[in-house]
């Protein structure tokens, strides 16, 4: 990534997209972004409109590859491919998709209450029951497996054993997960702005603590050795260069600024970090020399960053906002 400009404003080009945003990603290169209303925008201009929840909102929204996948209000599972084409995976029948997870191969799990459901590449159908509601869902990175956040820890769950799942233990609740890319972390965002790991091999715990408010933004760095949070007016990143991970460690801070960050998005093959804040700026950080790079500024307070999104290669980054504000960068050569 050589950029040198301290902003990079003049190659951003503005969209208004007249609706929250809730997620944002490129489909095989086609900008993307999820809208709470149940519709999804597509292209350059994001111009052409899809339907994805006739009768409800948008909850949740993951991205992974050439899909996205949504959950609504009105019960269904939702997937939406580059071409605009959409596929209903499962229909709840009313019931609120609480977390949604993506697999490479096209697996994807959801929750609804206590009930987490997994849907294979072949479409074939587990599903367990936890101990109390399930907020965050993540596939692991080795295996066929899930870590589900709940009250008082995670659960990590085999769909195709019959073993009851393991479980990493520590009381209160715990709303969100996220698992590093070697699979030697869990790493849970808490009710009482903290973060809470284990170390999964032993399952010795880490306490993160310090953060004004919930951490809802999880991004690991390509090449899993820094963890970027959101929840503090400042990018909280976490180190895990060794086997003890932070253990110890005291994180990096990157863009302080008076305004809470509300979304990360690390660059995909660079140690470049994508910020959005809760007053609509959107920054860049170089954590190799501390370089900051100006996105998009709001000359008054403006919505939150509700959406951040990289191409494959990096070149190109897309943004929205809750008022329906959004953007596209194009990085110069």
């Amino acid at each position: 990534m050589a950029v040198t400009q301290t902003s990079l404003t003049q190659y951003v080009k503005p969209l208004s997209l007249g609706a929250e945003v809730v997620g944002a990603a490129f489909l095989k290169e086609r900008p993307a972004f999820v809208l709470a209303d149940g519709t999804a925008r597509l292209g350059e201009d994001a111009q052409e409109t899809v339907t994805l929840h006739q009768d409800g909102a948008v909850l949740v929204v993951q991205s992974l590859n050439a899909r996205m996948v949504t959950g609504g209000d009105d019960g269904r599972v939702m997937e939406l491919q580059a071409d605009g084409s959409v596929h209903e995976l499962a229909d709840e029948k009313g019931k609120w998709i609480d977390a949604l997870a993506l697999r490479e191969d096209g697996a994807t799990a959801w929750t609804i209450g206590k009930v987490v459901k997994v849907r294979d590449s072949r479409g074939e159908m587990k599903d367990m029951t936890a101990p109390s509601s399930v907020r965050g869902l993540v596939f692991m990175p080795k295996g066929y497996r899930l870590a589900l956040a709940h009250y008082n820890g995670v659960s990590m769950w085999f769909p195709n054993t019959a073993a009851e799942p393991e479980g990493l233990v520590w009381r209160g609740s715990h709303l969100d997960v996220t698992v590093s890319p070697d699979g030697k972390f869990c790493i849970t965002a808490m009710q009482e702005n903290a973060l809470h790991g284990w170390r999964i091999a032993d399952k010795k715990d880490m306490r993160m603590t310090g953060y004004p408010s919930k951490t809802r933004s999880f991004s690991w760095s390509h090449d899993g050795k820094w963890l970027a949070t959101s929840g503090a007016e400042a990018c909280i990143v976490w180190p895990f260069e060794t086997k003890d991970g932070p253990m110890g460690k005291g994180p990096r801070e990157c863009g302080v600024r008076p305004a809470k960050v509300t979304k990360v998005a690390f660059h995909p093959r660079a140690l470049v970090l994508a910020a959005g804040y809760d007053d609509g700026w959107v920054m860049l950080f170089r954590l190799s020399d501390g370089a900051e790079l100006l996105v998009r500024r709001s000359e008054e307070k403006g919505a939150p960053v509700t959406a951040l999104a990289w191409n494959h290669d990096g070149k190109r980054l897309i943004f929205g906002a809750e008022d329906g504000s959004s953007g596209l960068l194009d990085l110069p050569a």
